[in-house]
C-alpha cells in the first residue's frame, strides 16, 4: 500500500477529525459527525499498522484519534481541579467525620495526664521516685525550657515536624491492629502528665502551660485527629456492616490516607509555632494568643467546609472514576 496515496486521500477526513476535537462545544450534528469521523479514522489506522506499525503516520493518527476520544468520552479533572477538591472537600470532610472521635479521644489524654500530673504533683514520694532531687530541679530550672531553643528554630520546627508527622501516619496506618492507637495515645498523655506533675510539684506549672500551650494546642490535636483516624479503621475491620469486610476496609484506608496526608500540613502549622514561637521573646499571652487562633482556624476550617461538604453529600474516597467497582453483594 503506497501510504503517501492514503494520506492524500484521506487528509481532508482526518483535518475534519482535529478540527471538530478541538472545538468547546458541539451541536447535534457535528457530534455525530464526530462520531463517524472517528470510528472511519481508528479503521484506517488499523489498516496503516497492518503496513507500518511505527510508522509517523500511525503516530500522529494515534494522537488525533486520542483528542477525539477524549472529546466524546469526556476529560478527567485536571490538577488544579484535584487539589482545588482534596483542600476544599475531601480534607474538610475527613476531619469532619472524625470531629466526635477526636474529642473523644481528647477527653481520655486529659484525663489521663490530669490523673498523673495530680498523683506525681501531691505524692513526694512519687516524685522522687522518677529521679534525684538535683535532676529534678534541673530539669525545672532550665532543662524544660531549653529544650525549645537548643537548636536553630528552623532546624527545631523541622525536627518537631518530621517527629510529629511520623506519629501521626503511624496511628493511621496500624490502627487496624486495634493496640497501637491506644498505646499511643496512652504513652502521649503520661509524658504530658508526668513533666506537669514535676513542674507543678516545683512550684513552675506556669511555666509548662506557658511553653507547652502555644504549640501544643494544635499539635496535640492534630495527634487526637491521627488517633481517632486509626481508631476508625479498626472499626471498619470489626463492623463492616453491609459491606464484604475487605471493602470497608479500602473504602476508609482512601478516605483516612487523606487524614494522614492532612497532618503532615496541620503539624507543619504546629512545628513552626514550636520553633519560632514557643522559644520567641514574645509575651505569654502574645504566644497564646498565636496558639489559639491556629487552633480556631483548624476547627473553623473542620466545621465549616466540613459540613458543607456533608450536606452536600460529598465524599473523601476517591471519585468514581477512580475508585474500583466494586461487586454488590446482599
Amino acid at each position: 500500500m503506497d501510504l503517501d496515496a492514503f494520506s492524500a486521500v484521506h487528509q481532508q477526513q482526518w483535518d475534519r477529525l482535529d478540527h471538530l476535537s478541538r472545538q468547546r462545544r458541539l451541536d447535534g450534528p457535528s457530534a455525530d459527525e464526530l462520531l463517524r469521523l472517528y470510528q472511519s479514522t481508528s479503521a484506517h489506522l488499523s489498516l496503516i499498522r497492518s503496513v507500518a506499525p511505527e510508522g509517523a503516520l500511525s503516530t500522529a493518527l494515534s494522537n488525533r484519534l486520542a483528542r477525539a476520544r477524549t472529546k466524546f468520552t469526556g476529560a478527567r479533572s485536571n490538577f488544579g481541579e484535584d487539589v482545588g477538591r482534596f483542600f476544599l472537600v475531601a480534607l474538610p470532610l475527613a476531619f469532619y467525620r472524625l470531629r466526635w472521635l477526636t474529642m473523644a479521644v481528647m477527653l481520655v489524654t486529659v484525663g489521663i495526664s490530669t490523673l498523673y500530673a495530680t498523683w506525681i504533683a501531691n505524692n513526694p514520694e512519687v516524685l522522687h521516685a522518677l529521679a534525684s532531687d538535683a535532676r529534678l530541679k534541673a530539669l525545672v530550672d532550665h532543662e524544660f525550657v531549653d529544650y525549645y531553643s537548643s537548636n536553630p528554630a528552623a532546624s527545631f520546627a523541622g525536627q518537631v515536624w518530621t517527629n510529629n508527622a511520623w506519629i501521626a501516619a503511624q496511628c493511621v496506618a496500624f490502627g487496624i491492629t486495634g493496640v497501637w492507637v491506644p498505646y499511643v495515645v496512652l504513652q502521649n498523655a503520661q509524658n504530658v502528665g508526668i513533666n506537669a506533675g514535676v513542674m507543678f510539684a516545683y512550684g513552675r506549672g506556669d511555666v509548662f502551660f506557658s511553653y507547652i500551650l502555644p504549640h501544643g494546642m494544635l499539635e496535640l490535636t492534630a495527634v487526637f485527629v491521627a488517633a481517632a483516624a486509626g481508631l476508625r479503621i479498626f472499626y471498619a475491620a470489626i463492623a463492616p456492616g453491609r459491606k464484604p469486610r475487605m471493602d470497608a476496609l479500602a473504602e476508609q484506608g482512601r478516605s483516612l490516607i487523606t487524614v494522614a496526608l492532612g497532618m503532615v500540613m496541620v503539624l507543619l502549622v504546629a512545628g513552626t509555632i514550636e520553633g519560632f514561637v514557643t522559644p520567641s521573646s514574645l509575651p505569654v499571652w502574645a504566644k497564646m494568643v498565636i496558639g489559639a487562633l491556629a487552633l480556631a482556624g483548624y476547627w473553623a476550617y473542620t466545621l465549616i467546609l466540613g459540613r458543607r461538604a456533608e450536606v452536600a453529600g460529598e465524599s473523601p474516597d476517591l471519585l468514581p472514576f477512580d475508585s474500583v467497582d466494586v461487586v454488590a453483594s446482599a
